[in-house]
């Protein structure tokens, strides 16, 4: 025996044992474990029934230390795409672990009934200025969904599911704006806001030419576990079929159903205070409604200088969203962030919901870097710890806002200073059956304040707008808080939808 293999062997019998469990863990990941519809409700079920532990968040430096320009750097390998030499529908990359996204992430592909680990390797990425991290499994933080939906012959990105439940998505011609997220709880509490996390996800192999693909996810937090699964259809409209159950492990009284996460920082409704280039600087200007009642609210949103806290009241509502419904350039002037593509999100519930309401919440903020705006389903009794509760609902990730076709829209909403103490607001309303009133009638305007006076109302046609204006002032008085209601109805008939306001000082 030569001296260096003498030396050499003490080594290699220790890095036997290593090497073993590599090869024994490989092994296990080819082999996969069953999987079935039930394979993550069952498992909600069961995370449910036990203590909460919070998610793995350690990192060697310098991942745990990162700037947002630095996790930037941590690149994945577009040729190392899932599925990239696979001749399918749809391609997948992950995310590294670092700066806001140090929670590990389990990450699974579904085949043949069995669910098989996506293993972690350094290689998928590059680091950059950053370097090669340290050897070891690290894992990932989320992963992104990849299908050919502006060209036949590239693969756009269509979603991505990244940082606690977060997740968000595009259709065609569009870029990434609002997100979703699974489960919202205690959001504008004063003791402080529960984020819960999707633990682990199972992405179902795509099947060649189908234009679809199924994740399934498994959410976490201390009040309630859960189980999602989503159905992926990219397009003109990228549409997501949500299919949840939640598990409370305590009462949840304020949960929130589909949450939507948007920015808005201001429009020409609201610019008090803002010395800027542009004309708006939102991810979304509205919430929309379809009531379960058959009526259509359009409540523009704001930037306030204190909290806000509205709730529709509604049972089994039909749909709602925050919308971008300015479409043109014009309307923004931001050569970067193109704000006229961003999309639209409407949540469309499938099957009863019962009592509840619709809650929006409006969060000062001093920059368009703050998601400062959430929407959601709050039903009207708590989940009950030990409980389950399904949802089932449709996500239309859109360009333009659905709704009643029927009834005219509110397409644009400014405010300014009015008369003594008065506040001037100038409503522009298109489309429906405004659209097909003769050049002889005009529609009368409901209107309404809960507080303050209504004064010097007015309604006239638009012709550059093809539609009709609404003009009127507000003398709030000493109100810090008025909300206002207008509709234009011809008789009893409604032909707008009907637009409510909170005035704030």
């Amino acid at each position: 025996m030569l001296r260096r293999d003498a030396l050499a062997t003490p080594f290699l019998l220790g890095l036997l044992p290593a090497l073993g469990a590599v090869r024994t863990a490989a092994a296990q990941a080819e082999a996969g474990t069953p999987f079935d519809a039930s394979t993550v409700r069952n498992a909600a079920r069961e995370l449910a029934g036990k203590p909460f532990r919070a998610p793995d968040t350690a990192l060697p430096a310098p991942l745990s230390q990162l700037s947002y320009d630095q996790y930037r750097m941590l690149r994945f390998d577009p040729q190392r795409a899932w599925w990239r030499n696979d001749n399918l529908p749809f391609q997948m990359q992950f995310f590294h672990r670092g700066f806001l996204y140090g929670a590990r992430v389990d990450l699974l592909e579904v085949s043949d009934g069995r669910a098989r680990p996506i293993l972690y390797s350094p290689d998928l990425f590059s680091f950059g200025e950053v370097g090669r991290p340290p050897a070891g499994d690290l894992g990932f933080a989320g992963f992104r969904l990849h299908a050919p939906i502006n060209r036949s012959d590239y693969f756009d990105e269509v979603c991505s599911f990244l940082g606690a439940s977060y997740f968000r998505a595009v259709g065609k011609d569009q870029g990434y704006g609002l997100s979703a997220r699974g489960l919202a709880i205690k959001t504008a509490d004063p003791a402080g806001e529960e984020f819960p996390v999707f633990r682990s996800f199972w992405i179902e192999r795509p099947r060649p030419g189908v234009n679809s693909v199924v994740v399934h996810a498994l959410l976490d937090s201390p009040s309630a576990a859960a189980s999602f699964r989503f159905t992926i259809r990219p397009g003109e409209d990228t549409v997501f079929d949500v299919e949840t159950t939640v598990f409370p492990r305590v009462d949840i009284a304020a949960a929130g159903i589909a949450p939507l996460t948007s920015m808005f920082f201001f429009a020409p409704n609201d610019r008090a205070g803002v010395d800027d280039y542009r004309s708006a600087v939102h991810d979304s200007d509205g919430l929309l409604m379809a009531t379960g009642r058959g009526e259509q609210l359009w409540r523009p949103l704001n930037n306030p200088r204190d909290l806000q806290v509205s709730i529709f009241a509604d049972s089994n509502p039909r749909g709602f969203g925050l919308m971008q419904r300015r479409r043109d350039f014009a309307s923004y002037k931001d050569l970067e962030a193109r704000y006229e593509r961003r999309p639209s999100l409407w949540v469309e519930p499938i099957g009863d919901w019962g009592e509840g309401g619709i809650q929006l919440i409006e969060i000062p903020t001093t920059g368009e870097i703050h998601d400062n705006i959430v929407a959601f389903w709050r039903p009207k009794e708590p989940l009950r710890a030990k409980g389950e509760y399904g949802f089932v609902y449709r996500l239309h990730w859109l360009p333009t806002a659905p709704g009643n076709t029927e009834l005219g829209k509110i397409v644009d909403t400014r405010s300014g200073a009015g008369g003594q103490n008065a506040r001037l607001f100038v409503l522009d309303a298109a489309g429906g059956k405004l659209a097909a009133l003769p050049t002889d009638a005009t529609p009368t305007l409901e209107i309404s304040a809960n507080a303050g006076r209504i004064q010097n109302a007015v309604v006239g046609r638009n012709p550059d707008a093809q539609g009709w204006r609404i003009a009127f002032e507000l003398l709030p008085g000493g109100a810090g808080l008025v909300e206002l209601r207008a509709l234009l109805k011809a008789g009893e008939q409604p032909l707008t939808e009907s637009w409510v306001y909170r005035w704030t000082p």
